[in-house]
């Protein structure tokens, strides 16, 4: 089956976004068994855990599903861009009482051994974010029947997915939550709007594209469709549904956020990522641009973070969510899918009416 045939055939074009910390193996089910595509956010499970989700993914539904890896070369700071780096921290872990983390043995799960267990999962669709593969790593996942999935931020990320053997793109716009995707240009190139990037993309590559960022209900469905896209992903739409996995801190951030609260940062991560501004993210502003790469600075804040969650203090925790979330509902993911969809039908109908074309 070709990407094209998999998305003409789901029941809703809806893709939940994988979001590490944020969604659930519930929220990808409910997602899938609603006639959506649920997402397992597997980028930071070690190779066990992401066939033991596949499995009981498959025990409990025959719905299709994605898997979502995070493509990372191993990481090898210096000891002396440990240290700095830990220096640079050391007052916000003594703000909560805590000790500075002994500098790590490794800072992120290794990515081969993640890929080849993500082959003998198999899933129905692989999708990766921060580079792309290699030619040979697409062709085994054909072999193994799974589509292929890259997250791109330009038109010339989006080719380069097409070279190495995508069978889909998704265009990540700049609206979206959470860690960029780009690995051709920098960051600021790299933020183009979903309204741009989906129909530019769909125009330079023969492949389907799924438009992602700043889609957040029915009205952003339509209007994805309508701009060619063969699917929306929706992610921070779902950081208040049932089954979120964000924290109670993170959750109270989302549900009082002043109109239009969220900017770029790398200092949680070493990456940049969208998240409500809180203190973190201004205090560390000036200096931001010395942290270490991800995952070097992920790994070093993580203790800072779940410390800060345990706490109930948001101003350390990375608060990630697209520029939409004054939107997000509350409610089951599966109820939320099926609400958008029938919203998204009904707009399309008045868009109709309007243009005449419904006559």
């Amino acid at each position: 089956m070709t990407a094209g045939e998999f998305f003409a055939r789901l029941p809703i074009p809806i893709i939940q976004a994988p979001m590490v910390g944020a969604s659930s193996f519930e929220m990808a089910l409910g997602v899938s068994e609603a006639g959506g595509l649920g997402s397992l956010a597997a980028g930071a499970l070690g190779p066990d855990a992401i066939e033991a989700q596949a499995q009981a993914f498959r025990a409990a539904s025959a719905a299709p599903f994605a898997i979502n890896l995070f493509v990372n070369a191993p990481a090898r700071p210096s000891g002396e861009t440990v240290a700095a780096a830990l220096a640079r921290l050391a007052p916000w872990y003594a703000e909560l009482g805590q000790p500075l983390p002994e500098p790590p043995n490794d800072f992120a799960p290794d990515f081969e051994a993640q890929f080849a267990a993500l082959l003998r999962a198999a899933p129905p669709v692989a999708s990766f974010t921060f580079d792309r593969l290699r030619k040979e790593q697409a062709e085994a996942l054909h072999g193994v029947g799974s589509l292929v999935m890259g997250t791109a931020t330009t038109v010339a990320e989006a080719r380069a997915w097409a070279e190495v053997g995508a069978d889909a793109i998704c265009a990540q716009g700049a609206e979206a939550g959470g860690h960029r995707g780009h690995f051709l240009a920098e960051t600021e190139a790299s933020l183009v709007g979903t309204m741009a990037l989906a129909p530019t993309i769909r125009a330079a590559v023969d492949l389907p594209v799924i438009a992602a960022g700043g889609i957040m209900d029915g009205r952003s469905v339509a209007a994805a469709l309508a701009l060619g896209a063969a699917a929306a992903q929706m992610g921070t739409a779902f950081l208040l549904s049932e089954e979120t996995a964000v924290s109670a801190p993170w959750r109270a951030a989302i549900e009082t956020a002043a109109d239009d609260p969220t900017r770029l940062t790398r200092a949680f991560t070493g990456r940049h990522a969208r998240g409500i501004e809180n203190r973190f993210m201004r205090e560390m502003r000036p200096i931001e641009g010395e942290v270490p790469a991800y995952p070097v600075q992920n790994r070093l804040t993580q203790p800072l973070r779940a410390a800060a969650a345990r706490a109930g203090e948001a101003g350390m925790i990375s608060l990630w969510a697209g520029q939409g979330v004054k939107l997000a509902p509350t409610g089951r993911s599966a109820e939320l899918v099926r609400r958008w969809w029938d919203e998204a039908r009904e707009v399309s109908r008045t868009v109709a009416a309007r243009t005449g074309a419904a006559t």
